[in-house]
């Protein structure tokens, strides 16, 4: 069959890689209004050909949306409205939002909404790569809502690309995305921001970056045009994430402010308990 990604980026440049080699599919159609996106991935072999949108859902027989959560948002229901009886499904990180809007079109059983907990910090058709997905979960948001045949399709595909599917409600999906990832982004971009304010001299930087701080703020280096969305689409969850959070902070702050070595053992013991959940 034929697949159509929209947005040829990291996650669907790497699902279009996994797909032509395992057999998948037999014909990749790419749709990106980035036209050095839309070169680079024809020359890696991430994609068979280009269209337009239009087009390409006609000559498809399942259609991957890979774009930022906002964009996605823009052209579900204009993507609905032109399939017959295409499999839609997308990739975001963001569920809520976009569900609503469509929770009445009458397509909306050809449409899964799919989130795989895979990535890395770079972007665009070269970050693309064998292996992204594998082990790694996909949560597939209110899947009552689509049509067996929907769920089969897209469940052949992850199953394909290595991935383990789970099952969650849109709403779920938003608040835990929040706490386990849209936070830790935040926090990373944060502290690159305070880094970057005390530390000028960017020597200094490098020679004292140890693995934690290499860790910690690797996310710093994510793509402005997908994170800005993900905030703002999920801004009511992330606000309450980050009112908990500055919470926690400022409890190691006052700690030690009044020097309470009691206090902070107490925090960090506690922290610790995420080896529990983190094994």
């Amino acid at each position: 069959m034929n697949v159509t990604i929209v947005g040829i980026g990291l996650i669907g440049g790497s699902i279009g890689l996994e797909i032509k080699k395992n057999g998948f599919c037999s014909h990749i159609i790419g749709v990106d209004t980035n036209l050095k996106h839309q070169k680079k991935a024809l020359e890696l072999g991430v994609i068979d050909s280009i269209q337009s949108l239009e087009k390409a859902i006609k000559a498809s027989s399942l259609v991957i949306l890979s774009t930022p959560v906002n964009v996605t948002s823009k052209i579900i229901s204009s993507v609905l409205d032109l399939i017959d009886d295409q499999v839609i499904m997308d990739v975001g990180s963001t569920k809520s939002k976009l569900i609503d809007q469509i929770s009445n079109h009458p397509k909306r059983k050809n449409f899964v909404a799919t989130h795989p907990i895979a990535g890395t910090e770079f972007s665009g058709p070269e970050s693309a790569h064998i292996g992204l997905f594998k082990n790694k979960v996909t949560i597939i948001c209110d899947q009552i809502d689509s049509s067996k045949f929907a769920l089969n399709t897209v469940f052949k595909l992850y199953d394909s690309i290595g991935a383990k599917t789970i099952f969650m409600s849109s709403q779920d999906h938003d608040i835990h995305s929040a706490y386990v990832s849209h936070i830790s982004h935040i926090s990373s971009f944060s502290l690159a921001l305070s880094v970057m304010d005390k530390e000028k001299d960017e020597k200094n930087i490098l020679n004292m970056a140890g693995s934690g701080f290499e860790s910690t703020v690797r996310l710093a280096k994510s793509n402005k045009e997908m994170w800005t969305p993900i905030f703002s689409e999920n801004k009511n969850n992330i606000l309450e994430v980050l009112e908990n959070y500055i919470s926690k902070l400022n409890d190691f702050k006052q700690a030690i402010e009044s020097d309470n070595s009691k206090r902070l053992n107490s925090l960090i013991k506690e922290a610790n308990g995420i080896k529990k959940i983190l094994k």
